[in-house]
């Protein structure tokens, strides 16, 4: 039998349809994932990134902000929803501030849901070798993109969602609490500081109605992933990697994790905590794809001694 959460947060009714969202970042894994389930649920989506059809990125993959917001308008056709690609690189403080400053000018100053996902920094994680062994220009990269970028999108982005006395702003991150991540120094500061950001952020905005909380997926079948692997989105059970094949998610489940997260009409008696795509599944009943319900948290409680954090 459905549950009352599943039934909520159905996205062909369209429970976000006429709201702005920007995602930050969205050109591929939990940005697009997050970009596409926006636009399923009837929001219009400004989808953000370095790389598009003419210019890639330094990350020098195939995919672009132009397929992602097609992607969302697709996604989109039965809901009104519809993406807007517009290149941006975030740690330029003058392309963020002139991306909402259209923003204003074509959606009247609306801002409904703001998602900072920028990092582009998975070739830069080394697993041999201690911090200082490793290229100091690594770490600074990572701290540029998941800290620097996220600030300057903040502050530019904040003022639309208290002009409208309402809205939320997600920081996506890995884990959930602030111990060490197993991808060494730059990249353990780099995800740990977006946990903090959010609940600073979240005391100063709930006086105008507005929340703001951290998010994490699980182990993400992101293109990426897939790819270093050796596996598609349809083989992905034949990855090498025991955990992947056990309890890996896609990029869709954090994606109806902002939405049910979007569509709480109590969102701001949760605001400054750190939530996972597994605990969306507990509270709000959000399934993966295929209709799974991948828990991360349980799963890794399961095979090592420690917190229920990636």
């Amino acid at each position: 039998m459905q549950n009352q959460a599943d039934r909520n947060f159905k996205t062909d009714g369209g429970p976000l349809a006429g709201r702005v969202a920007v995602v930050a970042g969205a050109t591929r894994g939990a940005g697009r994932g997050i970009a596409v389930k926006l636009g399923e649920a009837g929001a219009t989506v400004y989808v953000t990134g370095r790389s598009t059809r003419e210019q890639t990125s330094d990350i020098g993959r195939a995919e672009t902000i132009e397929e992602t917001a097609e992607l969302v308008t697709a996604a989109g056709a039965a809901s009104g929803g519809r993406g807007i690609a517009v290149r941006t690189d975030h740690t330029s403080p003058e392309q963020v501030k002139a991306l909402f400053d259209r923003i204003r000018k074509e959606q009247g100053g609306r801002l409904d849901v703001l998602v900072n996902d920028v990092w582009g920094c998975e070739h830069l994680i080394l697993f041999e070798g201690s911090f200082w062994e490793q290229p100091l220009e690594n770490a600074l990269t990572m701290l540029d993109r998941a800290v620097r970028a996220h600030l300057i999108t903040a502050y530019y982005g904040i003022p639309l969602l208290v002009a409208n006395r309402r809205g939320l702003l997600v920081e996506i991150t890995d884990g959930t609490d602030y111990s060490v991540r197993p991808a060494g120094v730059g990249y353990s500061l780099a995800k740990v500081c977006n946990i903090p950001l959010a609940a600073a952020l979240a005391e100063q905005l709930k006086p105008h109605g507005v929340a703001a909380v951290s998010l994490t997926p699980g182990f993400l079948r992101s293109e990426q992933m897939l790819d270093h692997f050796g596996v598609t989105a349809e083989t992905w059970r034949n990855a090498p990697d025991p955990h992947f094949r056990a309890c890996s998610e896609t990029p869709a489940y954090i994606g109806a994790a902002v939405v049910a997260l979007a569509s709480d009409p109590d969102i701001l008696a949760k605001t400054g905590q750190a939530f996972s795509t597994w605990r969306c599944a507990d509270e709000y009943g959000i399934r993966d794809a295929d209709g799974s319900q991948p828990h991360w948290g349980r799963y890794y409680a399961s095979i090592k001694d420690g917190p229920e954090s990636r």
